[in-house]
């Protein structure tokens, strides 16, 4: 729970003064020693702080998932191996792991809705990092449409899911091998697209470098370009732009 959430809940008499001061207590982060919890996150920025799994053993991670909904924001955990899911599971029995996209998930509260998004790739080897998105996507309140498998060698394919594109409010575009598929969309429809490189490909693509290279000096505008492999970072702009999409049309509503 945030700091406005807090005060909220004391103006309103939903809450004791006595137990929002103990809430207080641990903001605006939380002291672990090996960890300090970001509990002011989605405050600052509209999304609660992420697990970025990977370095950190299973032991770490579950300790900072169960602070995390001690504070009483949702967990998403990326780049988590079965060994981080066992951890977690054993403090948050109903947590949710994604073998596809390594992936982590608790609910403590539904996120605010942001609308639809559209996850695409070049290839099926592009799922794994799509998936990742899409994940990202769903905890922090949006609608992930998944168009996988429309790559540019059968450019059909993409042709015949324009109408699904163009009703997205962004478009999250992932691709190895050359990379060609962001500057297509890029080209086809008035929405931002989100590229993520790959790094899927044979040597000369160079870990994804080929693809990172291709988006970043394509010649279609509204294109944004994050890190190879970087699913995660790609599920969290296009989220990012639809909450600030949300809140202009609520805004609207209003005036």
């Amino acid at each position: 729970m945030d700091l406005k959430a807090i005060l909220d809940a004391v103006h309103d008499g939903d809450m004791p003064v006595d137990q929002a001061m103990e809430h207080l207590k641990t903001l605006p982060y939380g002291n672990l020693g090996f960890a300090r919890v970001d509990h002011h996150r989605a405050l600052r920025q509209g999304f609660p702080e992420v697990i970025f799994c990977a370095g950190k053993t299973p032991e770490q991670t579950a300790a900072i998932a169960a602070d995390l909904v001690k504070a009483g924001q949702n967990v998403l955990g990326t780049r988590a191996g079965k060994e981080h899911f066992d951890a977690v599971h054993q403090v948050l029995p109903d947590a949710i792991y994604n073998e596809c996209a390594h992936t982590i998930t608790y609910v403590c509260h539904q996120p605010r809705q942001l609308g639809e998004v559209a996850v695409c790739t070049g290839g099926t080897a592009d799922i794994p990092v799509a998936e990742e998105a899409a994940i990202t996507l769903e905890a922090l309140g949006c609608t992930p449409i998944r168009l996988y498998d429309i790559g540019i060698a059968g450019i059909h394919r993409l042709l015949d899911k324009l109408d699904v594109l163009r009703s997205a409010k962004v478009i999250v575009a992932v691709a190895g091998m050359e990379g060609a598929l962001a500057g297509v969309i890029g080209g086809l429809v008035d929405r931002p697209v989100v590229a993520v490189p790959t790094s899927v490909g044979y040597g000369a693509n160079f870990g994804g470098l080929s693809a990172l290279l291709t988006m970043l000096n394509t010649c279609a505008a509204g294109i944004g370009i994050v890190n190879i492999d970087n699913g995660f970072g790609g599920g969290y702009l296009a989220a990012q732009i639809s909450r600030l999409a949300a809140d202009m049309q609520q805004k609207g509503k209003k005036e």
